[in-house]
């Protein structure tokens, strides 16, 4: 049985037009943890094979998108490397401080952090402006937005809203490289 998707119900988009129209913009961010500077979900009402839509999408900085290309390629060469590998959990104890890792853990976080400064220096991971669109999901249409810019505003979010829903968004396909500052590094 194929479950509806209420992102295309006139009643669920009208709910959302008045969210929307609450906010004196095109948009309705998300409430999430996830949300940063450089990374925001938020639905905004647009067209789908000339249907009425929800948009769920998330739009981030190519920086963050080349930071976590080079992550999961660490990752990647990490789990070839040991056989024993398993995703490093950061886990904090009962004052809130991150618990300390075990000899394993330290070891694949160390060699991650190699093959990251290895990758950077052969600049071999490079992120072009991209939408990728999910109509898959359970909710509306997804978007997956990464563009080139320094910080995620509602200003760049409402230029891409109008810009979408115009057909007129013009996408840079130069391929960046992005260095990861030293303090990043440490936060890894």
């Amino acid at each position: 049985m194929k479950t509806v998707n209420s992102g295309f119900d006139p009643e669920v988009i009208q709910e959302y037009r008045e969210k929307i129209k609450q906010t004196d913009q095109e948009f309705v961010i998300v409430d999430s943890e996830d949300n940063s500077d450089e990374y925001i979900n938020f639905y905004f009402i647009g067209m789908y094979e000339g249907r009425e839509v929800i948009y769920d999408a998330v739009i981030y900085t190519l920086r963050l998108h080349h930071s976590s290309e080079l992550y999961e390629v660490a990752e990647h060469r990490a789990a070839k490397h040991f056989p024993e590998f398993k995703k490093i959990k950061y886990e904090e104890d009962e004052n809130g401080d991150m618990e300390a890792l075990d000899d394993l853990e330290e070891e694949i976080g160390l060699f991650m952090a190699e093959v990251i400064m290895e990758l950077e220096e052969e600049d071999e991971i490079k992120v072009s402006e991209h939408v990728e669109v999910d109509p898959h999901i359970d909710f509306g249409i997804g978007l997956d937005v990464a563009l080139n810019v320094e910080e995620i505003t509602h200003e760049v979010i409402a230029k891409f809203v109008k810009e979408y829903n115009e057909d007129s968004l013009q996408l840079d396909k130069t391929a960046y490289s992005f260095q990861l500052h030293d303090e990043e590094m440490m936060g890894r």
